[in-house]
């Protein structure tokens, strides 16, 4: 996977708005008097740091190609599921099962996507973890709630390992014409666009949101934060089409996609936390909660993309 011009190009926007978005962060504590205030501005720049560091790690993978790429997912897709399997508890009986669903499942799934068995990527863990995972651990013979704790390993396996992993899995789209050796642009406008959409939706509704979508799901997300969110992002996607092989209007199609599939991913793993009475997954990035809480969207969203882009647009 190589850095061509076009990838530096969306590598330094990024930076170049962070940098702008700091500095007014900096400003503003500097401004601001009331506690309130304070408290906003300090919420906004732990978001930033927290913004900073992810980007710096997702620069460094894609500065590794491929391999550094796959790796970085492989880890997020560990810690999240940790997240959610932390928060779902599961029973003593489970424990063999989530030993194989965390050291084997998960990086095979991976090294399924390294080595570009897409076959058995696309089934394994729908299909061949989905029959077997429970056998192992009605063998453990413990059934109360068995149902119940077989689903929260289904779904953590699901959202954090197999939706996720479609994400990387635009590296293996290599028959895209016009655009050999060039899918490290393609997961990036991916990423960018599915983040971007996050954060475009949360500003439109901090300013400008009145009706909530969903009051008793998250009460946060309204449907003006959604609507100016989703089309400020199909701007931006429509806009940036030159780094993908899309055309603009293809581009802002799939970006439109990429924003309403990333809501939904966000609506529902809100669900999840709401029937757990906690407000984020965990801790593990300053100012956005756990790993769960940042890629809820991108879970939901990586799968459809994979597949219209390889359905569309592949030879």
């Amino acid at each position: 996977m190589k850095l061509d011009a076009e990838l530096m190009q969306l590598v330094g926007g990024v930076i170049a708005l962070l940098t702008l978005s700091s500095l007014i962060g900096w400003g503003l504590s500097r401004r601001t008097l009331s506690e309130s205030g304070r408290k906003t501005v300090e919420n906004l720049n732990a978001r930033m740091r927290g913004w900073w560091m992810m980007t710096a790690v997702f620069g460094l993978a894609l500065a590794t190609g491929g391999a550094g790429s796959v790796l970085l997912f492989c880890l997020t897709s560990f810690l999240a599921l940790r997240e959610f399997i932390t928060l779902t508890p599961t029973h003593l009986g489970d424990h063999r099962a989530l030993f194989w669903a965390f050291f084997f499942v998960t990086p095979l799934q991976y090294y399924l996507l390294w080595i570009q068995w897409y076959g058995l990527f696309a089934i394994f863990i729908p299909v061949y973890v989905f029959l077997l995972l429970p056998i192992r651990s009605a063998a453990a013979g413990q059934t109360e709630r068995f149902l119940e704790r077989t689903a929260k390993i289904q779904w953590g396996l699901m959202i954090s390992v197999y939706c996720v992993s479609h994400a990387p899995a635009l590296l293996m789209l290599l028959e895209i014409p016009g655009y050999i050796g060039e899918n490290g642009k393609l997961l990036f406008f991916f990423v960018l666009i599915c983040e971007l959409s996050d954060v475009l939706q949360y500003v439109f509704g901090k300013t400008l949101g009145r009706h909530a979508v969903a009051p008793t799901v998250s009460p946060g997300k309204t449907w003006e934060g959604l609507i100016g969110g989703v089309l400020a992002t199909v701007i931006v996607g429509s806009a940036l089409w030159w780094a993908t092989p899309f055309n603009p209007w293809q581009a802002a199609g799939l970006s439109l996609a990429i924003a309403l599939m990333g809501f939904g991913g966000g609506l529902v793993m809100s669900a999840i936390k709401r029937d757990r009475g906690v407000k984020d997954w965990g801790q593990a990035i300053e100012g956005h909660g756990g790993v769960l809480d940042r890629i809820d969207s991108l879970c939901f969203a990586a799968p459809m993309f994979f597949h219209l882009t390889r359905y569309y647009f592949t030879a």
